[in-house]
C-alpha cells in the first residue's frame, strides 16, 4: 500500500489554515471538507485531481487576493473521507451526489465549481444532476472518455476492459495493483504532471511542495481513493450527460499537456451547451496552478 509521499519543504508558502469539517452522509460515510477565506466571499468549490485531496489551493496568493471562500472536498477514499462500502460500485454521478450532499449540509446553494483533471468530470456531474446548486463551472485539464479521445496507456486500458466484466471487484483489483507499487514518493508527482511545460512549472519550489502535500494527504489512508476514481471513470458509465449541464462552462487546457491535450477540451466544448475553451500556450497539466487567476475570473 502506498505510504506518504515526501514531506513538503517547511519554507513553502502557506495560506491561512482552512477549517476542516467531517460531514456525515446518509449512508453513514464521512466526507471531509475544508473551507478557507472570508465568510462573505463568493463560494468556489474546487474538486481535486486523481490522485489528490482537499489539501490543495491552486494558487493561495491569487485565491486570497480574489477574496473568495474556497471549499475543497476529499472524494471517497481520499484523505479523511471514508471509502465506499465494499459492495458499492463507484460512479462519477455518485461522487457528484456526495458533493451535493455536502453543499446542502453547509447551506451552500449558489456556488461556482472548478474541477481539475478527474475533478472536472465530477464538477460537470454536479451541475447536471443538481443544477440549482451551481451557477458556473470551470473544467481544467479533464480527460474525455478514453473510447472517444484515447489517453489511457494501452496496458491500463486492457485492465479496465477486463474489469468491466466484474465491476463489483474493480476497486479491490486496482487497490492491489497500487499496493504492489510500493511508496510513490516524489514519483507521485508524475500522476498529476508530465512533460516539459510541467517540469518548468515545478521549478517553483512552492508549487512542488503544495502538490506533494496534496498527494500525501490523498494517499495517507492508502490507494482506495484513486482506485475508486479510476473505476468511476474507466470501468462503469459516468451516470450523467454533459449535454445536460445548463450552467456556463469554462474549459482550460494546456497546449503542451503531455497527458490530456486540448482535443479533450474540444470534446467537452462540443457537448456542453454554454461553453468556452481556452487553450493556454506553453502550459501543461499544471495549467490549474499557472492560470488560476484566469480560471477564477471565468467563474465570476
Amino acid at each position: 500500500m502506498p505510504s506518504t509521499p515526501s514531506t513538503p519543504s517547511p519554507n513553502a508558502h502557506r495560506a491561512a489554515s482552512p477549517t476542516t469539517q467531517l460531514l456525515t452522509l446518509a449512508d453513514g460515510r464521512t466526507l471531509a471538507v475544508d473551507t478557507a477565506g472570508p465568510d462573505d466571499g463568493e463560494v468556489v468549490v474546487f474538486l481535486h485531481a486523481a490522485p489528490g485531496s482537499r489539501r490543495f489551493d491552486p494558487d493561495p496568493a491569487v485565491t486570497e487576493a480574489a477574496g473568495i471562500r474556497l471549499v475543497t472536498i476529499d472524494r471517497a477514499g481520499y484523505g479523511s473521507s471514508s471509502p465506499l462500502a465494499p459492495e458499492a460500485i463507484p460512479s462519477v454521478a455518485a461522487h457528484a451526489d456526495d458533493v451535493a450532499a455536502a453543499l446542502l449540509q453547509l447551506g451552500l446553494d449558489d456556488v461556482a465549481m472548478a474541477g481539475w483533471s478527474a475533478g472536472g468530470r465530477v464538477a460537470l456531474a454536479v451541475a447536471a444532476r443538481h443544477p440549482d446548486l451551481v451557477r458556473s463551472v470551470a473544467v481544467v485539464g479533464t480527460p474525455a472518455p478514453d473510447d472517444e479521445v484515447p489517453w489511457v496507456p494501452e496496458e491500463h486500458r486492457a485492465l479496465s476492459q477486463a474489469m468491466k466484466a466484474d465491476p463489483a471487484h474493480a476497486v479491490e483489483t486496482i487497490t492491489e495493483v497500487f499496493a504492489q507499487g510500493g511508496d510513490p514518493g516524489d514519483s507521485a508527482l508524475g500522476m498529476v504532471s508530465g512533460g516539459d511545460a510541467d517540469a518548468r512549472a515545478l521549478e517553483d519550489a512552492d508549487r512542488r511542495a503544495r502538490l506533494l502535500a496534496m498527494l500525501a494527504e490523498g494517499f495517507r489512508p492508502g490507494p482506495a481513493g484513486v482506485a475508486t476514481d479510476i473505476v468511476a471513470d474507466q470501468v462503469v458509465p459516468w451516470g450523467f450527460d454533459v449535454a445536460a449541464v445548463g450552467a456556463p462552462v469554462a474549459l482550460f487546457y494546456g497546449e503542451d499537456d503531455a497527458a490530456v491535450p486540448p482535443a479533450h477540451g474540444r470534446w467537452y466544448a462540443d457537448r456542453a451547451a454554454a461553453s468556452t475553451l481556452t487553450v493556454v500556450p506553453d502550459a501543461g497539466h499544471l495549467v490549474v496552478m499557472t492560470e488560476w487567476e484566469a480560471i477564477l475570473a471565468a467563474l465570476a
